[in-house]
């Protein structure tokens, strides 16, 4: 559960939610994109409220979640489960540009395009849940918990991959336990706890907070 939090992340830049397990980061994320019902409360895209608005009409309007868990169709290939992303009627004319800058960015699913998703290693996987939300060529592109499960190296992989959609003007918001990278990639940081925003600040200022340092970074 989650109980009256307010945030927002500012056009063009990455804002981030950390805290532990159970502390309410993905039910937000699931509530902005409209998997999740509010019972109050507004949720507001370029100042239009689309609070009231099914899921797949806020995906229309351009929100992706990459959920937690990748959850890619395991036997479909991985080009399949990217076109998924595009699947919208006001992307489909734009689908095959869309794809070939996804296969710019990630060059390994390009040589892969043909294989079963479900025999990809963990990062590859991710980075076509990546590549499969930006296919809705979105305004606002949230990550539930994007190196969960995936060796230090990949993380460092995936999480500069978040830096180079940021540097597009992609508006990112990020949830993730691990405090320390997801700071390091944001402006903008809301510490949740329990189902509420317990902190909030640029993110440079959190990461020299005593609490945050303690609870968080390992200091």
């Amino acid at each position: 559960m989650v109980w009256g939090i307010s945030l927002a992340v500012e056009a063009g830049s990455v804002a981030c939610l950390i805290g532990p397990n159970g502390a309410g980061k993905s039910t937000t994320l699931n509530a902005v994109i409209g998997a999740l019902p509010v019972k109050g409360g507004q949720i507001l895209l370029q100042g239009s409220d689309v609070t009231r608005e099914k899921a797949h009409r806020r995906v229309r309007r351009r929100i992706a979640l990459i959920p937690e868990g990748r959850q890619l169709w395991q036997r479909m290939t991985v080009e399949e489960n990217l076109l998924l992303g595009a699947f919208p009627k006001n992307l489909r004319r734009s689908a095959a540009s869309f794809l070939e800058r996804v296969y710019t960015m990630f060059p390994r699913l390009k040589e892969r395009r043909h294989q079963a998703a479900g025999t990809l290693s963990g990062g590859e996987q991710q980075m076509c849940a990546v590549g499969r939300g930006l296919m809705a060529d979105p305004l606002l592109l949230m990550l539930d918990e994007p190196s969960l499960g995936l060796a230090p190296r990949i993380v460092d992989e995936i999480f500069d991959l978040v830096r180079t959609i940021a540097q597009q003007g992609v508006t990112i918001l990020l949830a993730a336990q691990n405090a320390n990278y997801a700071l390091s990639v944001s402006r903008y940081g809301y510490v949740m706890e329990s189902g509420r925003i317990a902190l909030e600040g640029p993110s440079e200022r959190l990461r020299a907070d005593d609490h945050v340092r303690q609870a968080y970074l390992g200091a």
